[in-house]
């Protein structure tokens, strides 16, 4: 039992140090928000300047600025409540697969250290049913619960950068939408002056 405890131990941080590498790259600032296109939003002024800005959408296609700008374009003929809307939407979609894999990590932090309590629990259990004898040495015991120990020890070392890298990730991901919905909502005031009646 002990061994198939720290099995799953061993697996749970393997899991978890994949999924803190993988996300750690993904949620990098030039993969969410490039600063060329960010510049090039920012100075997109009139419904001219509109093909500029594609041309850097299309360079950095695979971020999420790039794919809600592009999405903002092309409804740039809709009525301004509708094209917000529809761009809402697709920022949700968007946020969501920044999320993604972040409830594993939330997951791997509640589960490391139950298992390492059981991990100790049953150790203990296993140490004190063998004391039957009532000639015991306390020596004879300490090298098992130390044993028993290490499974709580594991599973918090386990918890502890999950939670972490949780923690970041999420303000992380927080901060980024904010910083696209800012940079989008002032591109959308510039395309559609007030006297337009849109």
């Amino acid at each position: 039992m002990h061994t198939f405890i720290f099995f799953l131990l061993g697996v749970t941080s393997v899991i978890s140090l994949a999924f803190i590498i993988e996300r750690g790259l993904a949620l990098r600032r030039n993969a969410i928000i490039p600063q060329p296109l960010t510049d090039s939003l920012e100075h997109c002024q009139t419904r001219s300047d509109v093909n500029t800005l594609l041309r850097f959408c299309q360079q950095h296609e695979h971020t999420p600025l790039s794919r809600l700008t592009t999405a903002a374009i092309e409804h740039l003929e809709w009525a301004k409540p509708d094209n917000v809307e529809a761009l809402q939407t697709r920022a949700r979609h968007e946020v969501n697969q920044m999320e993604r894999g972040l409830v594993v990590l939330e997951v791997i932090t509640g589960i490391a250290p139950l298992m390492g309590l059981v991990g100790t629990v049953y150790g203990l259990i296993d140490i004190f049913g063998t004391m039957t004898s009532d000639f015991v040495k306390t020596s004879d015991f300490a090298p098992g619960i130390s044993t028993a120990l290490y499974a709580t020890f594991a599973g918090l070392s386990i918890a502890i950068p999950s939670l972490v890298a949780w923690s970041i990730y999420n303000k992380r991901v927080e901060t980024f939408a904010i910083e696209m919905e800012t940079l989008l909502d002032k591109f959308l005031r510039r395309q559609y002056p007030v006297s337009t009646g849109k």
